[in-house]
């Protein structure tokens, strides 16, 4: 017990933080994202939105070291996206934070997305003509009406998208790489621990993102029952 005091004493917390803000980050940007997509692909024909569906849903069934592949060699400074953007605008996407948040934000989207997209084709059609009877505009009716009566599948797509980037390694680890202080993030710390024999603190590790996942779990249950309360049960 008190080698794991001592360990605890000495660790470099650096990988929880930067996992923390990449999760933070790319949760929000992936919500809004997500949001506006499911909205705009619902309203789309039946070939095009087979096609768009399963061309968002795709990160979320390829292993992540295949997405990170293709993000390095999207964003690579060899190549002609990676070279404009540092060139014009000076954004390096490779071995940056940004690149922590871009990975982790491909990986996660789909859970955004796809969650969104099931709670507001579950909205009933009523309230939307109830607006509509109102003289509310197409936006109003999303932000006011829509989105509050999906609400209990959006905050669970957003809470599976903070815990899915919060663990991202492998398309990470392509992009961003794994230096300290500045792209390592908990998942990388572990495997790297490992490597190095060092077993009771990658447990220590383990031990953290546990907690944090097992929180971020009860949270989603305790929402949904309260938004079910009033639902009788069988």
């Amino acid at each position: 017990m008190q080698e794991i005091w001592d360990i605890l004493k000495t660790l470099d917390y650096s990988p929880l933080w930067i996992s923390l803000k990449t999760g933070l980050v790319a949760t929000v940007i992936c919500f809004f994202l997500g949001v506006w997509t499911a909205r705009s692909v619902m309203h789309m024909g039946k070939r095009a939105k087979a096609f768009v569906d399963g061309l968002l849903t795709l990160p979320m069934v390829l292993p992540p070291t295949v997405a990170g592949f293709f993000l390095l060699l999207i964003f690579s400074l060899r190549r002609p996206i990676g070279m404009f953007l540092y060139q014009e605008l000076s954004i390096k996407v490779v071995q940056t934070w940004l690149g922590c948040i871009l990975a982790a934000g491909v990986i996660a989207f789909p859970l955004m997305y796809r969650n969104a997209r099931a709670a507001f084709e579950q909205v009933d059609i009523e309230l939307i003509y109830a607006g509509r009877t109102l003289g509310m505009s197409e936006r109003a009716i999303f932000w006011r009406v829509v989105l509050p009566s999906a609400g209990p599948g959006v905050v669970s797509g957003t809470i599976l998208t903070f815990a899915r980037a919060l663990g991202e390694y492998g398309a990470t680890s392509m992009l961003a790489g794994n230096i300290a202080g500045k792209t390592g993030t908990i998942s990388q710390r572990i495997a790297m621990v490992i490597q190095n024999g060092d077993y009771l603190t990658a447990g220590l590790w383990v031990a953290i993102i546990l907690l944090i996942s097992f929180g971020i779990v009860v949270l989603m249950n305790l929402f949904a029952d309260s938004k079910m309360k009033n639902i009788k049960k069988w």
